[in-house]
């Protein structure tokens, strides 16, 4: 009797390995790793907005319009709640998405309107706010990056057969990604030309 349960355990194993189960399991985690990565880079930027919109508060007669548009850009952005949830719902994802595409709009054209201001880009502080909000943006593209191509693996999986028939039973439904459409838009970091801001000889 023992011998024929741990006969039907092993073969029960032995389908879900052969099915994807197991490639499911990994692939799951993977993607949810990955998309933590991408959380920590949104909200390192996001970090970052404050201190940005606090310098150029400083400067005389900035326009008011490209701070406003950062500010709220920010808020819209943090105050959509993230959960483990949204990877597996495409309309959640999508807003969350066209949230942090309207935050790198504004930034980008903060960082533009900003090379207009000699004073502002003499200022030593805001230069290092640049250059850290440059190397965020690319953190944030690196990461990105990762998580396209775990989702890209595990929707392939879950989509082909016969490992499709493992992910209905299980309930694994592909997973929600950046379109295509956004991405060259949001993965491009803020212009940042600093021989502009040169003093002239």
């Amino acid at each position: 009797m023992m011998t024929k349960r741990i006969l039907a355990l092993l073969t029960v194993v032995l389908a879900l390995s052969g099915c994807g189960y197991n490639d499911f399991q990994r692939l799951d985690e993977q993607s949810k790793a990955a998309w933590s990565e991408v959380l920590n880079q949104y909200q390192r930027r996001a970090d970052l907005v404050p201190n940005i919109v606090a310098t150029v508060k400083g400067e005389a007669n900035f326009e008011q319009e490209t701070l406003t548009r950062v500010v709220e850009a920010r808020a819209k952005a943090t105050s959509i709640q993230v959960t483990p949830e949204t990877l597996n719902n495409p309309e959640a994802f999508s807003k969350f998405q066209q949230a942090q595409g309207e935050l790198s709009s504004a930034l980008s054209r903060l960082m533009v309107v900003s090379e207009r201001y000699p004073t502002l880009q003499a200022n030593q502080g805001f230069r290092d706010l640049r250059v850290t909000l440059e190397g965020t943006e690319n953190r944030i593209t690196v990461a990105r990056n990762r998580y396209i191509e775990t989702v890209q693996n595990y929707n392939v999986l879950a989509r082909s057969f016969p490992t499709n028939l493992t992910a209905k039973a299980f309930s694994y439904a592909p997973k929600a990604t950046f379109t295509v459409a956004n991405e060259a838009q949001i993965s491009a970091p803020p212009t940042v030309d600093f021989s502009a801001s040169q003093p002239k000889r």
